[in-house]
Formats: structure tokens, sequence, C-alpha cells
């Protein structure tokens, strides 16, 4: 079904400012620095070397051994503070191979992550992700301490939308229900009926047996749910900033100069790149249609470290990478992590009224059942 209507900032008499200059991270505090430990050797050593080799093997196709000893000395630093923190590292498909095989205890998408940290019966959890996924790790995990390695990780997405919005969509449609996207802030999820991520988006509208449902903030996610459902759909106006980017005619230009290339595209593209995929799905999904189909050349139409993640664990899959990189998630790096560790920083906090009514949607969409 075609979507019903489509709404923005504007609509509502509130456009969206012009982007501001990106704020310097702040120094380490007083507080950060007395609960400090000790900052670990960054020596590239036979030791490193050798209780490091075993990790390298993970990423050997796709970090090279040139750039290994600058990456080593962090990545056993870590590993070695997680165990003195009680920390586990989450970490998003689109962190890079380093962060995913290296020093991550779980990686996934949104909804594996989301999960996940329900599960997490350590006292720490550091978020390799954006701030939304970190805010959805707190308000599940209220009692634990969440840190992201830069809170400056934030999204394009997340950003679109307030939950001053979702009010005024509420009072525009009242009795409409409305689905967000996890890829929201912490005070949208506490404004809407249910989540959902780009695994079960259509699930989820279809749960709620109404015949509108209001779908924010993915105005692309929303046309492709739109695609696969009778429910009459009600968008918002984002986008993801990485997605929108491609386009039909740069699928087209893979095909002419590779007839045999298989492509697959996360549904946060535009319809007309979606038409031209020979399969869409969420992050986990097209990582296991790669597992599967074991194609011999794919191009990977989502950000651009996931497909380094699926070819370090299946070399013999060739990727064409397009490589449109997600300027938040480059945030987070392999020195972010251990500052994070060594210091506690930075700790993700969230009002407790807030988190609480977002609780709700998140741990609804969670416990939908097949």
């Amino acid at each position: 079904m075609p979507i019903a209507a489509i709404y923005g900032p504007e609509d509502f008499g509130n456009p969206i400012p012009g982007r501001s200059a990106v704020p310097k991270r702040n120094p380490v505090s007083p507080a950060e620095r007395a609960h400090a430990l000790p900052v670990p050797s960054l020596e590239w050593t036979p030791e490193v070397e050798r209780e490091t080799a075993h990790l390298y093997e993970r990423v050997k196709n796709v970090i090279s051994p040139v750039e290994w000893p600058f990456m080593a000395p962090y990545i056993k630093a870590i590993n070695e503070l997680k165990k003195t923190r009680d920390a586990v590292i989450l970490a998003h498909n689109y962190q890079t191979p380093e962060i995913f095989h290296c020093v991550a205890d779980i990686g996934g998408d949104s909804l594996q992550l989301a999960i996940e940290a329900t599960k997490v019966k350590s006292g720490t959890i550091v978020q390799c992700g954006v701030h939304f996924m970190a805010e959805t790790s707190k308000i599940l995990n209220p009692e634990k301490t969440i840190l992201i390695p830069d809170s400056r990780a934030g999204c394009s997405l997340a950003s679109s939308i307030t939950g001053a919005d979702v009010r005024l969509l509420r009072e525009r449609f009242p009795g409409v229900p409305v689905v967000a996207y996890v890829n929201t802030s912490a005070d949208v999820k506490a404004e809407v009926d249910i989540c959902c991520t780009s695994s079960n988006a259509v699930q989820v509208v279809e749960s709620l047996h109404a015949p509108t449902v209001i779908f924010l903030p993915d105005q692309y996610l929303a046309k492709y749910v739109a695609s696969k459902t009778s429910v009459k759909i009600i968008a918002w106006k984002g986008a993801c900033e990485v997605h929108e980017r491609f386009t039909g005619d740069e699928l087209r230009a893979y095909r002419e100069a590779d007839p045999s290339v298989q492509i697959i595209a996360h549904p946060e593209c535009p319809p007309d790149v979606l038409a031209e995929a020979d399969f869409t799905g969420s992050t986990a999904h097209m990582i296991n249609w790669v597992r599967n189909k074991h194609p011999k050349r794919v191009v990977m139409i989502t950000e651009c470290s996931m497909a380094d993640n699926v070819q370090a664990e299946l070399p013999d899959v060739e990727m064409v990478r397009p490589c449109n990189l997600c300027p938040h998630m480059k945030r987070i790096t392999l020195p972010k992590i251990l500052d994070s560790l060594v210091y506690l920083r930075e700790e993700v906090t969230i009002d407790p009224m807030i988190a609480d009514k977002a609780r709700r949607s998140v741990e609804r969409m969670i416990n939908l059942k097949n």
C-alpha cells in the first residue's frame, strides 16, 4: 500500500535549524580521574604479538600486517581492562573489524544488541555504536553503568525527530498507534506505543491490528513496510545519511560491469535502490543471506564496515564495497574504547521518568512473539 502521508518538523512550524559545529569532546573530569586505572603500555612487543595472534587470524583478510602492530597493543589492553572493570563490550555490525572481531563480546544489529543487553550479567556495558544504542542499553539496564566511548556519536535519524514532534503527531491523528524505529532518542521512545527494528518492522506494524499506523522516523523504511502490508502508513521525513546516498543508477552500473554480481540492500535505502536489489533485509538478514547463499561476488548496500566484517568471516566471498561510511559510527575507535575503560567515560544517563516510559515501548518489541 502506498504511504498515506508523510510529515516533518516543518509541518508543525518547527523547521530543523542549520547544522551546528560538532562540539568538542569533554576533557577527563576530576571525578573520572579519581576512578581511573593506570593506562596500560601500548608498545608493540613480542608478547603482544604472541597474545593477539589468534585475534589477527580473524581479521587478516581485511587488516594488513602493516596496520596490526598499531592496533594489537590497544586490543590486548582493552581485553585485559574488560576483566578488571567487569565490563562487556557490545558492538554494532557497522563497527570496524578490529573492534567487531577483536574486542567485542557481543556483536549484531540493533535488535540483537537490544535483546543481548537484557542478558548481560556484568556491571558495566561499553556500547560501541551510536548514542541511541547506548540509551537503549541504559533503558533496559537502569541499574548498570552504560558507557559510550564518544557521546558525540549521533545519528541523522535520531536527530530528525523529538518527543514533542510525536506528541504533535498524536494530536493530529488521535487514536492512531505510533511505531518508532529503534534509531530514535529515549524521549521519542517514551512517547510511542512500540519500537521496531528493520528486522521486525512489518511484524510490529501488523501486531497492532490497526488500519492506520504512524511509523517514524525513517521515510524509506516506512515506504518499504507500506509495500509489505495492507496497513495504511503515516510516515515521518527522516532518513539515514548513509543509506539515502545510494541510487538505483549506481546499482545498475554494478550490474553492467558484472551481470553475475549479487546485490543486497538495507530497507533504509530509497525505493529505486530496493527495486534493483536481489534481496532486501536488515543487517542481520543480509549477513545470513550471504552465509546461506555464499555468492561468488556480492555488493552490500549498507554501511561499508559491515562488508569488512562479513569478509573477515567469509574470505572466499568477494565483496564489492560502495563504501558509504557512517561518520558517527567511526567516532568509536580503539583509543576511545581504552579511554572509556580506563576512566569509566562517557557514562550515559537518562531521566528516570523518561526511561520508565521508554522501557515499555522497547520491552513490548522484545517480547513480541512471532
